[in-house]
């Protein structure tokens, strides 16, 4: 068992895997993270929005985060994930990830902001990298990664 030690300036991520490479999604904006299900094609939206889903009554829209980062889309597995997050002031939405993988805690010290080139847009949607037990986890700045770009 782990020893709990109380840090302050903690933030907890929950790791997910796209496209064999790591990412942190900070844990206050998840609602639920769900099964995959089946998801209803919405016809004329961005080709990374994958359509909606019902949960218990919420329509929410679902966002393929492989093709809105621009890797390519692959085939849903057991292990594929639809984490249902709430901005704030916002309505929930759902992020189809390829996993799931832990929670971590991460103190300010194993964060490091990411300089990158303006033009490179992918970059924009990791201000920060985590270090975790040796690895790198690419947090993702969800304000960005959600916001509405007409040229995308």
């Amino acid at each position: 068992m782990e020893e709990l030690k109380v840090a302050y300036n903690t933030t907890q991520f929950i790791v997910v895997k796209l496209n064999d490479e790591q990412y942190g999604i900070d844990i206050k904006y998840i609602d639920n993270i769900i099964r995959m299900q089946q998801i209803y094609r919405v016809p004329k939206v961005q080709n990374y929005i994958k359509g909606v889903i019902n949960l218990r009554g919420e329509v929410i829209p679902v966002i393929n985060v492989r093709l809105k980062m621009g890797f390519e889309e692959v085939e849903n597995t057991k292990a594929t994930r639809i984490i249902i997050v709430k901005l704030e002031g916002n309505d929930a939405v759902g992020l189809l990830v390829d996993e799931v993988k832990e929670v971590v805690t991460l103190e300010e010290s194993q964060i490091d902001k990411v300089s990158y080139d303006k033009k490179e847009e992918k970059a924009n949607f990791v201000p920060a990298v985590g270090k975790d037990k040796g690895e790198l986890i690419s947090l993702l700045d969800l304000n960005v990664l959600l916001a509405e770009k007409e040229n995308s």
